[in-house]
């Protein structure tokens, strides 16, 4: 589920001076913490999750003991108890956890970049002039949106001006002839600034990814004879920049992501990525356990206030309902090999009322590379396929088509470019059913999917037993394609 990687190197450390506040005072144990880091203890610049206890008013004195340690508080989020802060002290979440008003504290990321090749971008052939018929000059090509019958759905609403859907990704270029009409600047925001919003226009433009630029296009490029068209494109985007330039989203930055769209009321976000440093959030650490404290309070605090999130199932081909073993974390360092269970979560995709989508290729069966798991998968949307799936379109390409930035298009594939097609049609029901909370809009959108079985013979594309896996389910829910594969032209007839 990760987006693409950018470079495989590592990102500098800025070195910052930490301020010291006065005399603090702390539980029995802590008083010697209250002094810059030793000599013996001083390491990189490293973010920390700081999670308070439940009862209000804590986050003041949570704030208080961080200086009190040499810390920096980076941003605070009273609203669900999470404080952002940074310290060199290698010992400083330790030294911080018995501080009065802490519930826990976890570091948020360690270094290091790698890259990931699922969803590389194929340019795509510069589109010509619309089509007689009033179509879009690349539309053709866009296999997935005929498999999901968005033409159809257009014939009844392209739809509601009323809707905002949150990006939250990269980065979406403001300025591309097919999304410029429907990015509202107004609600975008960057958020790698150590998770502080900043709603400068340049901070939320793409600058080393067109991934978000991409998922944009498939949820709302317009209908407007240039290049392609979206799922819903009457609504309104709005950038939500969580991805570094390294191709990061550590927990910070999503936080910062998912308070601002319950702020901002938004109807739908999509989250095509994984939280990093960790594939999978375990319990039984101590600092992976505050990311999920802290990431589960964002999502929540954006579900209260009427926002329902989509989120890709991941790129793994792993079973997420039977995990073993995770092979890629930390992913900013040095990945090792340990064992992960069901205590163990894929943020945000594992996260209570959070829309889980797999991916399909043009036939509509499971992409070779989609994780999947029964109970875990809600919905399969279209993600492509190109290595066992080819389209019978004019480029014959298996990937997604939609927006890039520098005013392009392109092809991409993975579960990011599925999240998206779930995501559009979640805000075509919004704009059909606009007084639909998050929960009625998740029963709406489990009866328009179309149901899929499992396949009849065991899943092994290629025959080479790179790519096997086990569904299991039922032929209206399934570990492959949950409640089914959704249906654009479904979301907008009311009258189903």
């Amino acid at each position: 589920m990760r987006v693409q990687r950018i470079r495989p190197t590592r990102l500098a450390v800025v070195g910052l001076t930490l301020a010291t506040a006065g005399a603090l005072a702390l539980p029995a144990g802590a008083a010697a913490a209250a002094t810059p880091a030793a000599a013996g203890t001083t390491g990189p610049l490293i973010s920390y999750v700081v999670n308070t206890k439940a009862n209000h008013g804590q986050v003041q004195k949570v704030e208080q003991a961080i200086a009190a340690l040499g810390g920096t508080v980076v941003q605070s989020y009273e609203q669900i108890g999470v404080v952002i802060a940074r310290s060199t002290d290698t010992q400083f979440a330790a030294k911080l956890r018995p501080a009065k008003g802490v519930d826990s504290v976890g570091a948020s990321r360690t270094a290091g970049i790698l890259q990931s090749d699922v969803e590389a971008t194929e340019a795509a052939t510069a589109p010509a002039a619309a089509p007689a018929d009033g179509s879009e000059p690349l539309e053709a090509n866009q296999w997935d949106m005929r498999q999901i019958g968005v033409d159809k759905a257009h014939k009844i609403s392209l739809g509601s001006r009323d809707v905002t859907v949150g990006v939250l990704d990269s980065g979406i270029e403001a300025t591309h002839e097919d999304l410029a009409a429907n990015v509202d600047a107004s609600q975008s925001v960057s958020c790698i600034d150590g998770g502080k919003p900043n709603t400068a226009w340049q901070a939320w433009q793409p600058t080393t990814s067109d991934h978000g630029t991409h998922v944009a296009g498939t949820i709302a490029a317009a209908k407007n004879g240039k290049g392609i068209v979206g799922i819903a494109p009457n609504v309104r985007l709005a950038s939500v920049k969580v991805v570094d330039d390294g191709g990061f989203i550590y927990p910070e930055y999503a936080i910062c992501g998912f308070v601002w769209a319950g702020e901002h009321h938004f109807k739908v976000t999509n989250n095509s990525y994984y939280i990093d440093p960790w594939l999978f959030n375990c319990k039984n650490d101590p600092d992976q356990a505050a990311i999920t404290t802290a990431v589960r309070r964002a999502v929540a605090f954006s579900q209260r206030n009427g926002v329902l999130n989509v989120a890709a199932a991941g790129n793994e081909n792993i079973d997420l309902a039977h995990k073993t073993v995770d092979t890629s974390s930390p992913d900013d360092t040095t990945p090792g090999t340990r064992p992960v269970d069901q205590n163990c979560l894929s943020l945000p995709t594992e996260l209570p009322g959070v829309i889980v989508t797999t991916s399909v290729g043009v036939n509509g069966e499971k992409s070779y590379y989609s994780s999947y798991g029964k109970g875990v998968a809600t919905v399969a949307a279209p993600g492509g396929d190109a290595r066992y799936q080819l389209p019978d379109t004019p480029d014959k390409n298996g990937r997604v088509l939609s927006t890039v930035t520098g005013g392009g298009y392109g092809y991409k594939q993975g579960t990011s470019m599925a999240s998206p097609h779930t995501t559009g049609v979640v805000a075509l029901l919004a704009s059909t059913f606009p007084w639909a909370d998050p929960e009625e809009l998740t029963e709406l959108l489990l009866n328009q999917a179309e149901s899929h079985a499992c396949p009849t013979v065991p899943y092994n594309p290629g025959g080479a037993g790179a790519w096997t896996a086990t569904c299991e389910g039922g032929e209206n829910d399934n570990g492959f394609y949950g409640a089914g594969i959704i249906n654009a032209q479904k979301a907008v007839q009311w009258w189903r």
